[in-house]
Formats: structure tokens, sequence, C-alpha cells
């Protein structure tokens, strides 16, 4: 009996097996209660740092993998793809700029913190090259600041008479209009006259250019382009004029291009002209077999390192000459495949000599003088135009030539 209750008591029961599985089990669930709290507290810590923050050095491997699979950047994505899409825009436009406003362009973009990575390299100005003392920057894109575009298209000449002068010589300007320039109907032919200047830089120039503007307002005769007037640029003067008259004068018959110091007599220049071939027609003081100088202080010293030939092709001497309205264009185009010299009358001899062309003789040697002949009536009523004295009057001059009676 005794045995029996031992092993009883030895014995476990269920009531006293449960309480000590609980205990066990209850250590366990503490146990991973704190393993979890340990590895969120791991998981909040990691995700809490700011990766672009860490110092260059410190790259681990998973970290760079978790960047090449964008886990990281995926929420700047947006940001940085507009922020790109701006930058481009901001740069499509820098060709149309001047170099200094892309310069700066691209120095605000490269060192925006949102810009792309390859910054855009700036174009390369083309450095500026001057043609030398004895060429001159034709061909160009010149402009017109004063203009008279349509006056030959409602006057229809027969004859467009161009003067270069210098944008200060008022004063030859008026005499000229108060002489043959003053002449718009000449044996029946409308005759039409220009004055063709540059800019005048330096001192006074804008109150010069004001001037100008009321002088064109009262007479309606000045064309002005932006090349410089100078010396050195009367090719250019004369290269723009020939553009001038392709372009809003073609329906006339001749032009004559003449310097402002000129006497001219237009009747008996309006009957050679009737006389006178329709195109491919330059006439003048012709130049036959002129020597070129090569004495460096000549005013129109050229090296022979420009043109090795000894003497000119025949050239009208600019003092004046007449060119039918078909030349200009071609003139024009030749003028493309020239060197451009400084010399311009020589020059267009140049232009003329590409296109095959001679310049036609006047009718007689006394037609036009580069020497000037002491006026007379019957002396001036033979000539078609003459260089004048720097002294003569010859508004007075005009006037006696144009009373009636015997000239002669």
């Amino acid at each position: 009996m005794l045995e029996s209750v031992l092993a009883k008591e030895r014995m476990p029961t269920v009531d006293a097996v449960e309480p000590a599985e609980g205990r066990r089990g209850f250590i366990w669930s503490r146990c991973r209660c704190l393993f979890f709290v340990l590895v969120l507290g791991a998981v909040l810590f990691v995700c809490s740092m700011d990766f672009e923050e860490m110092k260059p050095d410190w790259n681990p491997t998973w970290l760079t993998s978790f960047k090449k699979l964008n886990l990281i950047s995926s929420l700047t994505d947006s940001r940085d793809s507009r922020t790109s899409s701006s930058a481009l825009r901001r740069t499509d436009n820098i060709t149309s700029t001047k170099v200094t406003n892309t310069s700066n362009t691209l120095h605000r973009t490269s060192n925006s913190s949102e810009a792309p990575q390859q910054k855009p390299e700036p174009p390369t100005p083309v450095p500026y090259q001057s043609p030398g003392p004895y060429l001159v920057e034709y061909p160009y894109e010149y402009h017109f600041v004063i203009n008279e575009p349509t006056t030959c298209e409602q006057q229809k000449p027969f004859l467009v008479l161009m003067v270069p002068v210098a944008p200060h010589n008022r004063a030859h300007r008026d005499v000229i209009r108060s002489t043959w320039g003053g002449e718009s109907l000449v044996l029946g032919n409308v005759v039409k006259l220009f004055f063709l200047l540059g800019l005048q830089t330096g001192e006074g120039a804008e109150q010069l250019q004001e001037q100008l503007l009321q002088e064109s307002k009262e007479h309606r005769d000045l064309i002005q382009s932006d090349f410089l007037d100078c010396y050195k640029n009367l090719t250019i003067k004369t290269m723009v004029m020939l553009e001038w008259l392709d372009s809003h004068c073609s329906g006339a018959s001749y032009a004559m291009k003449i310097d402002s110091d000129m006497f001219l007599n237009l009747s008996n220049l309006i009957r050679m002209l009737l006389n006178a071939p329709k195109t491919n027609y330059m006439t003048g003081l012709v130049a036959r077999g002129g020597a070129v100088l090569r004495d460096t202080t000549s005013k129109w010293y050229v090296p022979e390192e420009l043109y090795s030939n000894s003497h000119y092709p025949p050239y009208a001497l600019g003092l004046g000459y007449v060119l039918s309205l078909d030349l200009p264009k071609k003139l024009v185009e030749a003028s493309r495949h020239v060197k451009p010299i400084y010399i311009e009358d020589v020059f267009l001899g140049f232009c003329m000599q590409h296109m095959g062309i001679d310049p036609t003789n006047p009718p007689n040697g006394y037609s036009f003088n580069v020497f000037p002949v002491q006026y007379s009536r019957c002396a001036y009523s033979g000539l078609v135009a003459t260089t004048t004295h720097a002294h003569a009057d010859r508004v007075k001059n005009w006037e006696d030539f144009k009373k009636p009676g015997p000239y002669c």
C-alpha cells in the first residue's frame, strides 16, 4: 500500500506537467520577441541613415548593388528628370547667342546641383582674321541704314546717277543738287540722282546721323549702308552700290558712278547712251596696260605676292564710269571669285576680266578727263565729265554754262 502511494507520488500528474511546459513556452516566446525587437531596431537604424551624406570611402558593396537596382534613388528620379530636361532646354539655344552669353549659360548650368553630370562643350568662336592692308571685307552682308527702295520703280529713270560721298560732306551734296544733279529730265529721258554713304564713327557721329536723317527726309536721295566710310573701303562702297542697283533699280537702262568733285554734261552723256549697247556695257576713261605700282609709298601700292603681273587688265577709272543695268548682278557674282583689292576701279577691272567682258572706249578721248579742264563754255560743251579744281566755283560755272546762246 505504502509502495503504491510512493509510486503515485513519483509519477507526474497532468496538473504537474502543464505548468512546467507553460513556463518553458513563456521563456521561448520572450526570447523570440526580444530577437524581433532587435532585428526591427537594426532595420530602422539602417533605413534612417542618409547614404548621400556618407563619406566617399564608405561604399559597401551591398549599397552599390542597391543603387544599381535604383532602390535608393527611385524617389528622386522624377525630380532629376525634370531638372535634366530643364538644363537641356537652357542649353539648346546657346548657338544663337553671343559667345559671352553662351559661356555664362554653361557656367550657370554646370554649377547647379540638379544639372546633368556631363556638361556640354561651349562652341568655339571663330577668331577674327583681318584680310590685310590691301584687301577689304567683301563679300559680306551689309545692310542699308537709309534707303530709297521704291524710287526707281515709281519714276522709271533711264539713267541713275550714283555719287559716293562722305557722310559729313553736306557741302558737296548741295553743290551737286544745285548743278548737274538737279536735272531730272534731259532730252526727254528721266534722270535720278542718289548719294551713297557709309557710317561715320568718332566724336559727333550721333549728331551727324540725326542730320543725315533730316537731310534724307528733305531730299529723298540718300542711300546709307553700315560699313565704315573711309578711303580703303571704296571697294565695299562700290559693291554695295551695285547690289543696290540690282535690287532696287534694275529696271533702269544705265547707271553712272561719278565722284562728287566732277562736272557732268548730262546732255552729251544722254546722247552717247542713246546709241550705246544695252548689255555688257561699261565705259569711261578706260586704262589699258596700267602699271601695277610697287612703290611702298604710293597710295595705290600693291605687293607682288598679292598680284604678280606687272600690268592690270583694262578698267574704267573710278572718277566716272557708265554701265548697262544688266552688269550689276553679273559683277556682284564675279566678285565672289576675285580677291577684293582695295583699289575699287581696278577691282571692277578684275571682275570684268573674270566675266570675259572688255570695257568700251568712249566715242572720243576727251569725253572723260582725269585732269581738271579749265572752265569755259566752249571747253565744257564738248566733254561728258571732268574733274574740277578744288577752289572752282562750280555753282557759278554751272549757271554760266546753262545760259542760252552758243557755247563757242
